[in-house]
C-alpha cells in the first residue's frame, strides 16, 4: 500500500506517510519503513506522541504549494521563511540573532513570549538579559520613537510581543 501510495504522490513531492498499526514487532517496524513509510507508531500510543510525529513528518515535507509566510509592520515586510526584513522594497540589514528574534515574535505574534523562551529560541547562550540587548537594537532598526515602541512592545512580568498592523 505504501508503494503504491509513493508511486502515485503528486509532482509537487510525496505524500507523507506515518503507520499506526498493531503489529510492534522489530521486522514489522523495519518493513514498513522499507515500503516507504516515513514513520511507524505501535498501538497503544500517547495521543501526544502521534501529535508530535505528525508534526516532525510534515516540517520534513514542506509544501511546495504554500509560500513563506510574510509579516508586515509600519511599512516593514518580514520574510519568515529567508528571515529577511525590508522597508518597502530596501532590504535592513539584520544580525543572526536579530532575525532569529525577530522570526522566534513573529510567528507568535501577536502574543507575548517570554525572555526565556526568546532565549531558548534563538540560542543566546542562557542569558535572558541577551534578549533585552537584542530587543534594544531591534527597536533602533524598526521603530519611528524606540524609547515609546508602537510595534516591538514590552509585555510587563511576561516578556515581548511584536504587534503587527
Amino acid at each position: 500500500m505504501t508503494r503504491s501510495l509513493r508511486a502515485t504522490s503528486p509532482a509537487s513531492g510525496p505524500v507523507p506517510v506515518l503507520l499506526l498499526t498493531a503489529m510492534a514487532e522489530p521486522e514489522d517496524r523495519i518493513n514498513g519503513l522499507e515500503q516507504g513509510a516515513d514513520d511507524f507508531l505501535a498501538k497503544p500510543f500517547e495521543p501526544r506522541e502521534l501529535v508530535l510525529r505528525i508534526r516532525n513528518i510534515l516540517q520534513r515535507h514542506p509544501t511546495a504549494d504554500a509560500p513563506p509566510p510574510v509579516v508586515r509592520f509600519a511599512g516593514f515586510r518580514f520574510d519568515l521563511g529567508r528571515a529577511e526584513l525590508f522597508r518597502g522594497d530596501e532590504p535592513v540589514r539584520l544580525t543572526a540573532a536579530e532575525a532569529a528574534l525577530l522570526a522566534s515574535l513573529a510567528t507568535r505574534a501577536p502574543q507575548a513570549v517570554s525572555r526565556e523562551e526568546l532565549s531558548r529560541s534563538t540560542q543566546f547562550g542562557g542569558n535572558d538579559r541577551n534578549v533585552d540587548v537584542q530587543i534594544t537594537r531591534l527597536r533602533r532598526k524598526i521603530e519611528p520613537d524606540p524609547r515609546n515602541p508602537r510595534y516591538l512592545q514590552t509585555v510587563r512580568g511576561t516578556g515581548y510581543a511584536l504587534r503587527p498592523d
